[in-house]
């Protein structure tokens, strides 16, 4: 194997004849490695490099064949080195090294000749990356059959989400599939995602990492701990090859893209999650795999004084998003996916760090937002901000826009546990939260449809352990439990972790429909953690990244296990979408014209209790966008209360949807098939419970 800095040339020259290859020019444009007729176009940036060498490998070799150190006269046109190379397989696997100038101030820049690194455009890298080889995007392009596949285009209003871990969804050996744990796993459970309801599936991050970055031990069994979810990223282009059961080099992308086929034509969109705010080289003391051996001081954020990394990411470094030549490859990813891969949209890691200039500063119109939102190709496209960073920068309400781009709402995800645990003075906001949180969103012109609400995520409590732990439980991390949120809003029900009191269950499963009614008839675009809606369990963990076990797996036997609770996921998704009234493309506007009636009450009709002390609200929805008039208590009090039931008129009759206090199948009504009430005037309401009553004509179902 050639290393260390280039020398006798003549020799590598010999070498390149005996091979029977032949190196030209080659173009600059487009980065990355281009297979063309009867070659390869190999493309890079690197402006502070002043010497560059791409390195070829056979296939599943550890040695190159052979290395070509690039003539920066002509195998350089500004700050991108490109060769042409003849006479090649395009199977072949390939990686540079870069040195940079003599005396250089290391502080900024960090050349290491003897790294082989990782091409940022690669589409597909073999081993993970972790041996530096990486392999061009074969010529498959023109292979693969989409047919008449297109993205979906599903209005946002209109969308449920489903967030969902590719190895965890179904690795579990209960989930039944013929390939556990990958791409081919997830398109096989499209009759379940389709069954339950759900439009879309966010999948945490599919591009390459590292799963053996975690240098952390279990504190108990002393067996490594994995770097499971993945928010490490080693490159933005390539598809994780441990997610597909193929070992061909074109597997993870033909695997990836039959997933997302078979998922659209069950009616459900792909959304990534992407993350552009840090890498998995992390701080100086792990070793240059890509972006630092290439160009440091251009793909980072450095302090200018020091050269360390500013770390806004809280991993070690931040990407320097709004450099021009970062901008470019962001942008160019994204529309990779689009439109190569036919995804429909993308969530947006730490996505605050996006919008922070070259030296960390808050950037008022950030270029690189502005670039996403206005980019003709993305233009239907979804784009979710996780609108924070890890260095406090919050900007949930506040994320610039320019009319595209929705946020995790987390002030949703806290105000709804907190009503739901029964905290005072919570009304007025859950009113809010339930209304769309025009207190974020109508200000800055935008609509209902831009807040993505959400309870529970891959980050933090599953549903039911939110109802089952009032603390973390992160022994297992192998970090003493300083890992994960401390303040998590959550409440046991008066027993920490797994009870046998009947009680103490029935509490808890009254409160899971609770918090599940309130995001699926709220106003925004409600999004699931996958396997809540079959009570999943992490044994209490809200910081599960590096656990790739059943802690992680969702276990299919849980399915039959709580049916019941599947039923209500499924019903409850069912009557939102049979009621386009909690699918508002719009706040109301003052004026008399508008198309609905908001009503709010409390135990008495039109007498709302807004006070401190107050935890309980009921709203009456109606209108011509709302022709069947929906009644809705939430009451978090822990006695029982009736409630005074609006009027629905001479020609109609109440009938009940759902009473989160009845046991099941009592709980949840089949939409379109509600008994009815014979009191039409009072109801009596359980303690902790959700209440929905729908009017329709007499004598119609």
């Amino acid at each position: 194997m050639i290393s260390g800095h280039p020398e006798n040339n003549r020799e590598r020259l010999l070498k390149i004849v005996e091979k029977g290859f032949e190196i030209t020019r080659g173009r600059p444009l487009p980065l990355g490695a281009t297979v063309k007729r009867g070659g390869i176009n190999f493309a890079v940036f690197s402006k502070h490099a002043t010497l560059l060498t791409l390195v070829i490998f056979s296939p599943d070799e550890i040695e190159p064949i052979i290395e070509f150190p690039l003539d920066p006269r002509c195998n350089r046109t500004g700050n991108i080195w490109h060769a042409f190379v003849k006479g090649i397989d395009p199977r072949i696997q390939y990686g540079y090294r870069a040195a940079g100038p003599s005396g250089c101030d290391e502080k900024f820049l960090l050349f290491n000749y003897d790294d082989v690194l990782i091409d940022p455009y690669a589409r597909a890298l073999s081993d993970g990356g972790r041996c530096g080889k990486y392999t061009p995007p074969p010529p498959v392009d023109h292979e693969f059959n989409w047919e008449f596949d297109q993205p979906l285009d599903i209005h946002l209003a209109d969308s449920i989400i489903y967030e969902m871990h590719v190895r965890g969804f179904t690795i579990h050996p209960s989930s039944g599939v013929a390939h556990p744990g990958t791409f081919s796993g997830i398109a096989e459970k499209a009759p379940y995602l389709k069954d339950l309801g759900v439009t879309a599936v966010e999948l945490m991050p599919v591009t390459e990492f590292d799963e053996t970055d975690n240098l952390r031990v279990h504190p108990v069994t002393k067996r490594p701990l994995r770097n499971f979810w993945g928010y490490h990223p080693l490159n933005f282009f390539s598809p994780k090859a441990g997610y597909s059961c193929s070992e061909e080099l074109e597997g993870p992308i033909t695997e990836f893209k039959s997933m997302v086929k078979t998922l659209h034509e069950a009616g459900i969109e792909v959304i990534l999650d992407m993350v552009f705010n840090h890498t998995g080289e992390g701080d100086k003391t792990r070793q240059s795999t890509s972006f630092r051996g290439l160009d440091n001081k251009v793909y980072y954020m450095m302090d200018p004084d020091t050269g360390e990394y500013l770390n806004f990411s809280g991993c070690g470094n931040t990407i320097n998003c709004n450099h021009p030549v970062v901008r470019d490859m962001i942008l160019d990813c994204l529309c990779y996916w689009v439109t190569e891969m036919h995804v429909d949209g993308f969530r947006f890691d730490l996505a605050s760090i996006m919008g922070r200039g070259r030296e960390g500063q808050v950037l008022r119109n950030p270029p690189l937002l502005e670039r996403i939102a206005a980019n003709p190709v993305l233009a239907n496209t979804k784009l979710i901000a996780e609108a924070w960073d890890a260095a406090g920068l919050y900007q949930v309400g506040t994320f610039p826009n320019w009319g595209r781009w929705a946020e995790w709402n987390g002030k949703f995800r806290d105000d709804v546990r907190r009503f739901v645990k029964g905290d005072a003075g919570m009304v007025s906001a859950l009113a809010t939260r339930l209304t769309g949180s025009a207190d974020l969103y109508k200000k800055s012109r935008r609509e209902p449809f831009h807040s993505i609400n959400f309870v529970t995520s891959h980050d933090g409590f599953t549903l039911k352990d939110l109802v089952s732990y009032d603390r973390k439980h992160n022994e297992i991390n192998g970090e003493n439990c300083r890992d994960g949120e401390n303040e998590n809003l959550s409440w046991n029900g008066g027993e920490e972790g797994p009870s046998d009191s009947e009680e103490i269950q029935a509490l808890r499963n009254r409160q899971v429909r609770n918090m599940a009614s309130i995001l699926m008839l709220s106003w925004g675009v409600p999004m699931i953690l996958g396997g809540d809606e079959m009570g999943r369990t992490q044994k209490g963990n809200n910081n599960a990244y590096c656990q790739d076990n059943e802690i992680t797996w969702v276990d299919w036997d849980l399915l039959e296990k709580n049916r019941d609770l599947f039923r209500f996921f499924q019903r409850l998704i069912k009557f939102r979408k049979m009621h386009p009234v909690f699918r508002r493309r719009a706040f109301l506007k003052d004026g008399s014209e508008e198309d609905l009636t908001i009503a709010w009450h409390g135990f008495e009709n039109d007498r709302p209790d807004w006070s401190e002390n107050s935890r309980s609200v009921a709203l009456c929805l109606s209108g011509r966008a709302c022709p069947d008039e929906i009644f809705i208590i939430n009451h978090a009090h822990w006695e029982s209360q009736v409630f005074e039931i609006p009027s629905a008129g001479e020609e109609k009759r109440w009938r009940r949807f759902l009473d989160t206090s009845l046991v099941p199948p009592f709980d949840i009504s089949e939409p379109g098939q509600e008994p009815g009430l014979e009191n039409q005037i009072t109801y009596p309401v359980g303690p902790r419970s959700v209440v929905v009553l729908v009017a329709k004509t007499a004598g119609v179902l």
